[in-house]
């Protein structure tokens, strides 16, 4: 953490710099006199000055990383998980920060290297969906949520240009959340610092990522018993009893981030990419100044990635009976209990990119190879090293009057640990009509190893998997719909070979029959009136009966929001949010692990989730006002069920939460 803090305090140190010259800069031009200024001899007067009406305009746009999609910031206030960090389709053991796993089926797609642990992925950042920036004028996004219990999350964005050829950005974000009962306090940290430069005639340009992500969450092992929600003396879920930790000691405390009973997952990633064209110069002279262009026709990338990882459950006061009880594990007389993988993964990749045609940048062939070698060390000190090399190739037409995106882009492994995994997609879109109709075609088709932790290379105590059967994932979707009007319809139809699961806590598994899996997905808004908006989501899911998946037929999200621009600044959107699924058997969490895996004899039968919701924008400045989980006033009754939905066996959701939000972006 004194590496964040460091990191941290620095960012915002030169931040505060930039700000102060900026404000230096402006208060001279305000002050300094020339030639038209009305004095004879040049000095300076102190003037009114008619304000700039453009004073506060700004141009930014950024671009995903590996992506040339040219993408705006979001302006809009409907949807509030916009800015929280799970969205609706994701659900977690209890509050903020805790193990999260997905309603849809979402298998890994992927070839090469994967540890295993994946219970808190959606809280970090993540490489393919870092941003890099260009913008006419600094920018800086702070934004801060307040919920129940003291839940509290702090969010900053920063990015600015240095000149035309280097930008900059910062984000940083921390989450606490003491939870809804006992031992269940959970803390995150997320830092991303980018650098992007382009050298002025456009032949070299360079992109630097540091990502650091940390994931603290107390485990409880779920409620001992949670029927006793629905008769609590004072109404508090904090008065019942959970399977790990010392109830004892525990109590809800905004500012404690600390983790006696629980995992702590930690991502750090470095990369340096580079490359340099060789094509065709130019220049165009407006207004006395010379603009270089350039058109590249050959690349040469390279690409360099560190990441280190660290999965860690530690107990330091460890009940044994209930280890055995509840988890069927006997630790013994053990005074700690402590499990911890570490991960050091290093990539460097090479690759040549040809562009056929001069002026379209998004027409390319890139081939390339890479080479990546892992380590860890285990309990026993003994290291284990390996390595992989792969070949890569992508091609890419984008047409200038951007009707046709077509992709396709391979991977394999050629020699090492993962020999023999391999990645294939295509993908075509076509825009319909000049009202923003569109329809879009994939397929996928993965070939990947079991995780490490599957095979047993891991501290944890996970019996490994007697022989390797490489999983083979086929995936074919469509997807038609229209961004301005806000409709989407789409489908997709996964066949799944030799599918990789836990069958227990403890124990991996291999499905070897095929079985299929279909998903169809509507979104709609309805306009109602003038101001009235119906917002239409609808998830439907299929799956073999014999295969091990267990999910909800149905998922939907269905919103009713009084919206409109009123008072000339004010943009309002209010109203009532519903979210439901189906009944089906949730899979079951062993927190020694950190894996969800599959049961079958219980069954999750919950209420649709309300939430009441007042959001509103004036000029830049949003709020968020939520009232989450209304259906838990209603009683318990046999056809409505509990009044607390659960997300997984012994794990209920929150009662009656209140959240309140702000986001504020000010232009420097």
């Amino acid at each position: 953490m004194s590496f964040v803090k460091t990191i941290l305090i620095g960012c915002v140190f030169l931040t505060m710099v930039q700000f102060k010259l900026n404000a230096q800069q402006y208060g001279a031009l305000g002050r300094s006199g020339g030639g038209n200024s009305g004095s004879s001899n040049g000095t300076s007067k102190d003037s009114l000055q008619k304000r700039d009406q453009n004073a506060d305009s700004i141009t930014i746009y950024y671009k995903l990383y590996n992506n040339n999609e040219v993408l705006k910031l979001d302006s809009s206030i409907n949807d509030f998980f916009i800015h929280y960090p799970l969205p609706y389709t994701t659900y977690n053991l209890g509050n903020l920060g805790t193990a999260t796993k997905s309603y849809l089926f979402s298998p890994i797609q992927k070839g090469g290297f994967d540890a295993g642990f994946h219970a808190y992925d959606r809280y970090f950042y993540t490489l393919e969906g870092t941003p890099f920036y260009q913008t006419t004028r600094p920018y800086t996004d702070f934004g801060y949520l307040l919920g129940g219990n003291g839940e509290q999350m702090v969010e900053i964005k920063h990015t600015q240009n240095k000149q035309q050829q280097l930008n900059f950005s910062f984000e940083y974000r921390f989450s606490n959340s003491p939870g809804n009962v006992k031992n269940q306090n959970s803390n995150l940290n997320n830092m991303r610092i980018t650098a992007h430069f382009q050298s002025k005639r456009k032949q070299y340009e360079t992109y630097f990522v540091m990502l650091n992500n940390k994931a603290a969450s107390s485990e409880n092992g779920g409620l001992v018993k949670p029927s006793r929600l629905d008769s609590l003396s004072l109404n508090n879920p904090y008065e019942l009893e959970t399977r790990l930790g010392i109830s004892g000691v525990a109590f809800a405390n905004p500012f404690n981030t600390s983790i006696a009973t629980g995992n702590t997952y930690k991502s750090n990633t470095l990369l340096w990419k580079q490359s340099y064209d060789l094509g065709q110069k130019d220049s165009i002279v407006k207004d006395t100044v010379v603009i270089h262009l350039f058109y590249p026709r050959l690349r040469f990338q390279n690409e360099i990635k560190y990441e280190n990882s660290e999965f860690s459950f530690i107990d330091n006061a460890p009940n044994a009976s209930s280890y055995l009880k509840y988890f069927n594990c006997d630790i013994g007389g053990s005074a700690i209990v402590q499990f911890i993988d570490k991960w050091s993964v290093l990539t460097n990749e090479f690759s040549m990119v040809s562009y056929p045609q001069k002026n379209n940048s998004n027409q390319f062939l890139q081939v390339g190879q890479g080479y990546t070698n892992l380590n860890t060390t285990l309990d026993n000190q003994k290291t284990w090293n390996n390595y992989d090399i792969y070949a890569f190739g992508v091609y890419k037409n984008k047409t200038r009057n951007q009707l046709w995106d077509l992709l396709t882009a391979g991977k394999l492994y050629l020699n090492g640990y993962h020999a023999g995994d391999y990645d294939a997609q295509f993908y075509l879109s076509r825009l319909l009509s000049s009202k923003g109709n569109y329809l879009k075609l994939s397929f996928q088709n993965s070939n990947r190893t079991p995780s490490t932790n599957y095979l047993g290379i891991t501290n944890y105590p996970i019996i490994s998997l007697k022989s390797i059967q490489k999983e083979n994932i086929i995936n074919v979707s469509g997807e038609t719909g229209n961004r301005a009007t806000g409709w989407k319809l789409g489908g997709s139809y996964e066949l799944i070979n030799n599918y990789h699961y836990f069958s227990t806590g403890y124990k991996p598994a291999i499905y070897t029959p095929a079985f299929s899996y279909i998903r169809g997905q509507l979104e709609h808004k309805i306009k109602l009136s003038t101001h009235w908006n119906w917002y239409d989501e609808l998830n439907v899911q299929i799956v073999d009966q014999a295969a091990p998946v267990n999910l909800p037929l149905l998922l939907t999200r269905q919103r009713l929001a009084f919206e409109g621009n009123f008072y000339k600044n004010l943009f309002l959107s209010t109203g009532l949010e519903l979210i439901y699924h189906t009944d089906y058997k949730a899979d079951d969490y062993m927190p020694l692990t950190g894996q969800f895996y599959v049961q079958n004899d219980y069954t999750l039968h919950n209420r649709p989730t309300a939430n009441a919701f007042l959001n509103f924008m004036i000029k830049r400045f949003k709020g968020y006002v939520r009232l989450e989980n209304l259906n838990t006033l209603l009683l318990t009754s046999p056809s409505l069920g509990n009044s607390y939905n659960f997300t997984s066996r012994n794990y209920p959701g929150t009662g009656t939460w209140f959240r309140v939000g702000i986001w504020w972006n000010f232009i420097n």
